[in-house]
C-alpha cells in the first residue's frame, strides 16, 4: 500500500494526520494525491458546491500594509479607485441580482482594519434589508472587528465572519507589519462567540514554504474553520510582491488535494487569482475543492457567475448551502 492510499483510508476512518505526515503526503505523486483527495471529498462531502460573489462595499486607502493589496496607502498601483462605505440600496440591487443568478452566498467586503461603530451599523441596516427582500446568505469581510460588533452583526441577519489567515504565523509578519497573527484569530474567536461561522484560509505565492501553507490550514483545523479560501497571488505591480512567480496549475492542485486531507468535510474554496491557472480552475475541481467565490474580485476582474455554473453542471457539483 502507497502512503497516500494508507494517509486517504486514516482519514476515511475519522482520523487526523499531522504535520509532519502532511508534508511528507505534500511529496508524493500529484495524480495519486488528487484522485485520492476527490474520493475523500465525495465521502465527507458528497457533490455540493458552495458558490459565493463578494462586492467592494469600501474601497481604497487602507492603512495596512499587507504586501499584496493594491489597496494599501502604502504602495503606488494602478488601483487608484476609492469610495466610502455603499449604500444599502446598492448592496441590496448587489445582492437581489446574485441571488437571481442563483449564488449561495453573497459577502460585503470592506478596505481598512476595522469599520467604527456608525459604519457597523451602516452594515447592519442593509444586511436587515437584503434578508427582508432575498432568500441569500450574507457573510461579511468588515476587519478586526470585537465580539459586541460581531453580535450586532448576527442580529442583523448576517451568518457568517470571513478573515483570511493569510498564511502561517511564522510567516505573517513577512506579508504585514501594521497588524498581527494573534489579532487575526482573535477576531475569528469573537466571531464564533457572537454565534457567526466563520471562513478563512490564505494567498498562495507569497513567498511561503509548503510547511507554511500546511502550517495555516492546521491553524484553520484548530480553529475549527470548515470555510477554507485558496487565493493565488495575482502580483500586482506596485506592491512588493510585484515580481512574485504566479503558481502553476499543478502546483495548485498539489495544494488543494492537501488541504481536503488536513479538513476533510471543509469547504475548500477557490478564491482570487483562479483565473491565471488557464482553466478556470476545474483542475483544482477534480483534485477536492468544492467551494469558490464567483464573479469580480475586489480589484480584478474574475470569472462570470454564468459560466461557472455551466462548468460546475458538468463537473457532477450541486449548488448549495454547504457548511452553515
Amino acid at each position: 500500500m502507497n502512503y497516500t492510499e494508507e494517509m486517504k483510508i486514516r482519514v476515511l476512518r475519522g482520523e487526523q494526520i499531522n504535520r509532519q505526515e502532511a508534508l511528507r503526503l505534500s511529496e508524493e505523486p500529484l495524480d495519486r494525491l488528487r484522485e485520492a483527495a476527490e474520493e475523500i471529498r465525495r465521502e465527507k462531502c458528497g457533490n455540493g458546491f458552495d458558490l459565493c460573489t463578494i462586492v467592494n462595499a469600501k474601497c481604497g486607502r487602507c492603512s495596512e500594509d499587507c504586501k499584496y493589496c493594491a489597496q494599501s496607502v502604502h504602495y503606488r498601483t494602478a488601483c487608484e479607485e476609492s469610495y466610502p462605505l455603499l449604500s444599502a440600496a446598492e448592496l441590496v440591487a448587489g445582492a437581489k441580482h446574485n441571488a437571481q443568478q442563483g449564488v449561495v452566498r453573497y459577502s460585503i467586503v470592506t478596505s481598512g482594519r476595522r469599520l467604527s461603530d456608525t459604519e457597523v451599523e451602516q452594515v447592519c441596516e442593509s444586511i436587515r434589508r437584503i434578508k427582508a427582500e432575498t432568500s441569500i446568505e450574507v457573510c461579511v469581510s468588515l476587519g478586526l472587528l470585537d465580539e459586541a460588533q460581531f453580535r450586532r452583526i448576527r442580529a442583523a441577519g448576517a451568518s457568517r465572519v470571513h478573515c483570511n489567515l493569510e498564511t502561517s504565523a511564522r510567516y505573517f509578519p513577512s506579508i504585514c507589519t501594521t497588524h498581527t497573527y494573534e489579532e487575526k484569530t482573535a477576531t475569528l474567536q469573537a466571531a464564533k462567540r457572537a454565534g457567526l461561522t466563520v471562513c478563512s484560509g490564505g494567498i498562495l505565492g507569497l513567498g511561503e514554504t509548503m510547511e507554511d501553507r500546511i502550517d495555516m490550514v492546521l491553524t484553520a483545523r484548530a480553529l475549527g474553520i470548515k470555510s477554507i479560501p485558496v487565493n493565488l497571488l495575482n502580483p500586482i505591480p506596485g506592491t512588493p510582491c510585484e515580481k512574485n512567480t504566479p503558481l502553476t496549475n499543478e502546483e495548485a492542485c498539489r495544494c488543494v488535494a492537501l488541504f481536503r486531507f488536513l479538513i476533510p468535510d471543509a469547504s475548500i474554496r477557490l478564491a482570487g487569482g483562479r483565473g491565471l491557472v488557464g482553466d478556470r480552475g476545474e483542475a483544482c475541481f477534480r483534485s477536492g475543492a468544492n467551494a469558490a467565490i464567483s464573479g469580480d474580485m475586489l480589484t480584478t476582474a474574475g470569472i462570470t457567475v454564468e459560466s461557472d455554473r455551466e462548468m460546475l453542471h458538468t463537473l457532477g457539483f450541486e449548488v448549495r448551502r454547504c457548511n452553515g
